[in-house]
């Protein structure tokens, strides 16, 4: 016999959200905000980590829920499923909609939560009682949907009973999701897509059969959608979009099985001119019933709640010398910078930082690394880390192990760090921790000969680990038009040395001042500022430099103030640039659409981006 079910003191015990993704990470928002302690579990540390960020980004965004007066509740990650919700009251599954993947977590469920807790699935197309193949009969009264659209911006959540729920269960989690500043609504009875998907469903399968029948265009259909049911600014292609195209077959099917629907119009169509050809819509950089990008906003005026999900979070580099400069703390007035794709939600998650230049973002490893130029005229500079969120700040090579350290990037596929090295002449790597710490290509000898020949100096790093090869900046003279580009192999030719090495090639000269680097790899299309004088100079460029590429300089864009930071988002092919005039700029990934989304009176050198899908 099932024990009696009593209300739990959520005070005293956390609830457990299951899954990371885009969805997860916004429901352990929600209840964040609202005061109560989540933990949060996904087998991927890299999702994780990527949750924290976007939770420790947009918790106010979620906090005017409740009022804003609330203490936030804490997060704890979790890899192990046990560990996560063993003391919790409620549990939340939010992995991927695949049943027998939900069935089995539901079984696992059973066996280790307590007598009381609460075990809700997020399904939005299966209803639970399809779930409990694994579940212990005397437990499925404490079982049932509750089921989230996209908070913050949409806050209805749906309840549905297993057709067995307890129905103070399903009045208790009404109370609490209230409590948390959501909207609930109550399924009377088990329905398949509950409520809203179930109208959900029908739109999208008709706009797929408009499409599929060379009817109408996305376009055309978004903005009579928008025009007639109205407050979200995105209709719904872009919506499918913004979800995920392959999330939107999953569930299709669901239904088509289901129901016996007809599917050559709809998701068969779908996977053939879309999913299949790797046009998943927002997250996969081919974009999907819209081109890439489309769905990332330039402002939240424009923006829908399905929109920006696959936008990156900036990170970016204050040197601390411009209006608002401490003089009382000298060159340590540097800040690392946050902010959303947008511009907006800027935040200061490091300060005091020492005359910072470089900067990337390992997900994988919840790392930030950045460098540090040290004291002008001083072999002082150093690499530094830090967890996500700005804590754990460490030394990952000293002082004077480099000279002036400048750009820094990561090869993300074999965990190394790069970064160039200005007055020291050197192009450096190591590992994240520090060691196996090698200089790759050296242009001059400081020590011995000065570091006054500008010409030798190294600025600018990218590399392209998928065609082995590491390319470089060495600036010149201020605007002096002796800018040089270079590339060599990732490796030293066997036998020679970084001074020595005969596959250094130099593919652009005579440059105003060439800055910082980036690249598509796929492409193998290369970036690059340039703070030289006008006109050639204070410009973006590019140039293709694979073995087709004609390795023409074509710029893009101009008049910025000292361009220095560089980033390219691949996925939704946008530029971002930073300057020294305390303005990042972003635009179109071909130099059209440029927007100033943060202008100051601070000084900004590099910039990074962090990719949270």
């Amino acid at each position: 016999m099932a024990p009696t079910w009593a209300r739990p003191d959520t005070s005293k015990q956390p609830l457990a959200v299951l899954g990371a993704g885009v969805l997860g990470r916004r429901i352990t928002a929600c209840w964040i905000a609202a005061g109560y302690d989540v933990n949060l579990r996904d087998p991927l540390d890299t999702q994780l980590n990527a949750a924290a960020v976007y939770i420790q980004s947009n918790l106010k965004d979620y906090e005017h829920l409740t009022g804003g007066k609330r203490n936030p509740g804490n997060l704890k990650a979790f890899t192990d499923l046990g560990a996560a919700v063993k003391d919790a009251w409620f549990v939340l599954e939010a992995v991927p909609e695949k049943l027998q993947m939900k069935i089995d977590i539901m079984g696992e469920l059973d066996k280790l939560v307590s007598p009381q807790c609460i075990i809700a699935s997020n399904s939005s197309s299966f209803k639970t009682s399809k779930m409990l193949e694994k579940v212990n009969p005397e437990n499925r009264a404490r079982i049932c949907n509750v089921h989230y659209q996209m908070p913050p911006g949409a806050t209805t959540v749906e309840i549905m009973t297993d057709g067995q729920t307890d129905k103070q269960i399903i009045q208790f989690m009404n109370d609490a999701l209230t409590d948390a500043g959501m909207q609930p609504v109550v399924a009377r009875k088990e329905s398949t897509g509950l409520i809203l998907n179930r109208l959900w469903a029908a739109i999208k399968r008709e706009v797929m059969m408009i499409l599929a029948e060379g009817v109408s265009t996305p376009a055309e259909i978004d903005t009579l959608f928008v025009r007639m049911f109205g407050n979200n600014p995105s209709g719904p292609c872009a919506m499918m979009d913004a979800v995920g195209l392959d999330t939107v077959a999953f569930i299709e099917d669901n239904y088509v099985e289901e129901r016996h629907l007809e599917s050559a119009l709809t998701v068969d169509w779908l996977r053939k001119n879309y999913v299949d050809q790797g046009k998943l819509g927002a997250k996969s950089g081919k974009g999907g019933l819209y081109p890439p990008g489309d769905t990332t906003k330039s402002s939240q005026a424009e923006a829908g709640h399905h929109d920006n999900l696959a936008a990156p979070i900036l990170y970016f580099l204050d040197l601390g010398v411009g209006a608002d400069w401490d003089l009382s703390k000298g060159l340590t007035n540097g800040k690392i910078l946050t902010a959303a794709a947008d511009g907006t939600n800027v935040k200061t998650l490091i300060d005091s930082v020492m005359t910072p230049d470089g900067i990337d973002i390992s997900i994988a490893a919840g790392r930030i690394f950045w460098t540090s130029m040290g004291n002008f005229g001083k072999p002082d500079g150093s690499v530094l880390s830090a967890n996500l969120d700005g804590s754990d700040v460490k030394t990952v090579l000293s002082e004077g192990k480099a000279n002036t350290p400048k750009q820094l990037v990561i090869d993300h596929e074999n965990s190394k760090l790069y970064f160039s090295d200005r007055e020291g002449q050197r192009v450096h790597r190591c590992n994240f921790d520090g060691s196996a710490h090698e200089v790759i290509v050296q242009t001059g000898d400081w020590e011995k000969d000065g570091f006054t020949d500008q010409t030798k100096w190294c600025v600018g790093i990218t590399v392209d680990p998928k065609h082995g090869r590491v390319y470089w900046t060495q600036k010149g003279p201020s605007k002096a038009n002796q800018g040089r580009i270079f590339r060599a192999g990732i490796e030293i030719p066997k036998g020679e040395t970084a001074s020595s090495r005969s596959d250094v090639e130099v593919l652009f000269e005579r440059l105003p001042e060439p800055i910082d680097l980036d690249m598509d790899t796929e492409s193998q299309t290369l970036y690059w500022t340039d703070r030289g004088e006008y006109p050639l100079g204070n410009t973006l460029s590019k140039a293709a430099v694979g073995p087709d590429g004609d390795k023409r300089a074509i710029t893009l864009a101009r008049h910025f103030h000292e361009a220095i930071g560089l980033r390219i988002d691949t996925v939704n092919h946008h530029i971002y640039i930073a300057d020294l005039g305390g303005a990042v700029y972003r635009f179109n990934i071909d130099g059209s659409n440029k927007r100033k989304i943060i202008d100051t009176d601070r000084v900004f050198a590099g910039i990074g981006l962090a990719f949270l899908h």
